[in-house]
């Protein structure tokens, strides 16, 4: 007997081992998903990486929002042209992956912390507007007001960036680790949004509401929100006219 379930196992691990391989190193738009927005340059296609990790593919571009975390095959991924970076915690930055996504012609765009680790990068601070391969990305402040740690904030003021990214006419906010500071809530004319809601370190659903209800995106997408209440942000969100909420697999 114990010979056949030695067989067995024989057996098992490789077409185990298949099996795992193949589901957390195969084809992100079947792991995660993907949207497609039009605008007036041709479709954006937008595809959820997990956790705060997004990939942008527009006018034969690819842009990646803070590729990170474990459970994809970067090697396996499209090479960069553009990458934007908003701080340099290790589940936002992770110059290993930035290797394999990136090519000659990259540009990697990331705060002071993250760029003095990375070799070519420019560093933009809040404020900052750059326009690459004819895509206009503006650098927005992102910080904690009410959250911290030993009485300092987990991501203080003007160290961290969010990013509006302009696709063909639609802009697009990515918020990285942030509450729901007056800057952000003064953004105008924001098509899409991506907003965090995790705790303690980002917005609890009270404040990921009230900046909804402040700059009104016309998609707001939750992200970055692992353990965060989201029925209760649907509730509250009941209330906040002509911004529809998507919420997407993240992990």
């Amino acid at each position: 007997m114990d010979n056949v379930y030695n067989k067995f196992f024989k057996f098992m691990i490789p077409v185990m081992a298949f099996f795992f391989v193949f589901v957390y190193t195969g084809d992100v738009n079947a792991q995660f998903g993907s949207d497609t927005i039009e605008t007036s340059d041709g479709d954006l296609k937008i595809t959820f990486l997990g956790h705060g990790s997004l990939l942008f593919e527009f006018d034969g571009k690819i842009i990646y929002a803070d590729p990170s975390g474990s459970g994809i095959d970067w090697q396996k991924q499209p090479k960069a042209d553009i990458v934007v970076i908003t701080h340099e915690h290790g589940d936002h930055f992770q110059p290993a992956i930035l290797s394999q996504l990136r090519k000659g012609s990259t540009t990697l765009l990331m705060n002071e912390r993250c760029a003095e680790q990375i070799e070519g990068a420019t560093v933009v601070k809040n404020g900052d507007t750059r326009t690459i391969q004819g895509i206009k990305i503006e650098a927005i402040p992102s910080y904690n007001i009410v959250h911290k740690r030993n009485g300092a904030p987990y991501h203080p003021k003007g160290r961290d960036n969010g990013y509006v990214i302009t696709f063909g006419g639609k802009r697009v906010y990515v918020a990285g680790d942030t509450e729901n500071h007056p800057e952000m809530k003064a953004l105008k004319d924001i098509d899409i949004a991506f907003l965090p809601m995790n705790l303690p370190y980002t917005m609890t659903p009270e404040m990921v509401a009230d900046a909804a209800e402040g700059f009104k995106p016309k998609i707001l997408y939750l992200y970055h929100y692992r353990g965060g209440d989201t029925d209760t942000l649907e509730k509250l969100m009941e209330d906040v006219k002509k911004v529809e909420l998507r919420i997407r697999t993240m992990y």
